[in-house]
């Protein structure tokens, strides 16, 4: 049973308690409140207790020190619950990540948060592996592995922050392993002649632009969507622009039947005007392009190359565990690197052009297809997909 003492020069009450090899021995409470100090004194005990029975964790160590400082200090270790440690974490990452990172770390710490329910309003050392592994299998039943692995590595990095502030001595959620991806990266094939001249028949002008674009640039939706005659050069016949995915600066080679999509355009007032208006606006209306996704899913559907989607599953977000469609306007991006292949195009060529950083990426992207090899035998800039 804990007690106190005080020494007589002393403010300070001191705690009595029997260590867990049974010797007895005294410590300062740094209390001058008798009530405050037998708490202090009987958390000691509780410790010890715990010790001698081998049960004392590193884990539960530190929650007593935690807990002694709250009593001693009628609050919580600066920052220590773990709502408000991702709460001042995410403030500080306003201002060292873009907005969209930033909104990735928060939606990671909204649902570690979500997760713990009640349990987040506890001190950050009660934050143990255990249940950080529970989170992870959690968000493994209702998103795609990468989005987990994702939301577990954010995670990692909040709690290594913590570490270095002082506020935890040990990062447990270096302690969970992330997911083995099983799902197949390569189940997106480029489109066959046929397919591509199906999509353009079933696309409106803006995206039939989009789609020529993308078969001949290689360049990503997001990117496309963004255009503006300022990237454009006809005098040249080139395109440059800075990627949103990597920040790569590229100058790219148009070929003949975007030259002649660009030709029937009207030029804006202004150069910074959009090359297609309505993608563009809608790309700023939707953060990651889900819209303009969707839309050319809707053409894909209407070109009978895909199923029509139900409303099923309208709610379950972005990142939820979903049946890929193995066509997508990603699926251009494997035909550019494809048509430039087949037409001999060297490697280190071919990746410069579709902006690849290795060759182990560039090689994920080929699919050789014996009738684009005989259509495209000399060039990549044939007419055969011109409006």
């Amino acid at each position: 049973m804990a007690s106190l003492r005080r020494l007589p020069k002393s403010p300070y009450w001191i705690a009595c308690f029997t260590l867990p090899d049974g010797t007895r021995t005294q410590r300062s409470t740094k209390s001058t409140d008798r009530r405050e100090a037998q708490r202090i004194a009987n958390k000691f005990e509780d410790a010890s207790a715990e010790g001698s029975g081998g049960r004392l964790t590193e884990v539960q160590a530190r929650k007593v020190i935690a807990d002694i400082y709250s009593i001693a200090n009628k609050n919580a270790i600066s920052s220590s619950t773990i709502k408000d440690f991702f709460a001042a974490w995410l403030k500080r990452k306003e201002l060292e990540a873009t907005e969209k990172t930033h909104l990735r770390y928060k939606n990671a710490a909204d649902h570690l948060l979500k997760y713990l329910g009640p349990n987040a309003k506890a001190d950050i050392a009660h934050l143990t592996s255990k249940e950080i592994t529970g989170f992870r299998d959690d968000l493994a039943g209702r998103l795609t592995t990468g989005t987990v692995n994702t939301a577990l590595k954010i995670i990692r990095s909040a709690l290594a922050q913590a570490k270095r502030d002082g506020i935890l001595d040990v990062n447990e959620a270096e302690r969970v392993s992330v997911l083995k991806d099983r799902s197949n990266k390569d189940s997106r094939r480029p489109f066959t002649m046929a397919e591509m001249n199906k999509i353009l028949k079933a696309a409106n002008d803006e995206w039939r632009g989009m789609i020529l674009f993308g078969i001949y640039t290689g360049l990503r939706l997001s990117d496309l969507a963004m255009l503006t005659w300022l990237n454009i050069d006809l005098q040249r016949r080139e395109i440059s622009l800075e990627t949103a995915k990597t920040g790569r600066r590229q100058i790219l080679p148009l070929a003949k039947p975007i030259v002649d999509y660009l030709g029937n355009l009207t030029l804006g007032d202004t150069p910074d005007q959009p090359i297609f208006p309505e993608i563009y606006a809608a790309r700023q209306r939707s953060q990651y392009g889900g819209t303009l996704s969707n839309q050319f899913y809707q053409i894909l559907v209407s070109a009978g190359l895909a199923k029509k989607r139900t409303h099923e599953s309208l709610d379950k977000g972005r990142g939820s565990k979903r049946k890929l469609n193995e066509l997508s306007f990603h699926s251009l991006r494997h035909t550019a690197t494809s048509l430039l292949k087949n037409a001999g195009v060297s490697d280190v060529v071919a990746r410069d052009i579709i902006g690849h950083e290795s060759e182990a990426v560039s090689r994920n992207y080929t699919h050789i297809d014996t009738a684009i090899r005989e259509a495209l035998r000399s060039s990549m800039v044939t007419s055969k997909y011109s409006l």
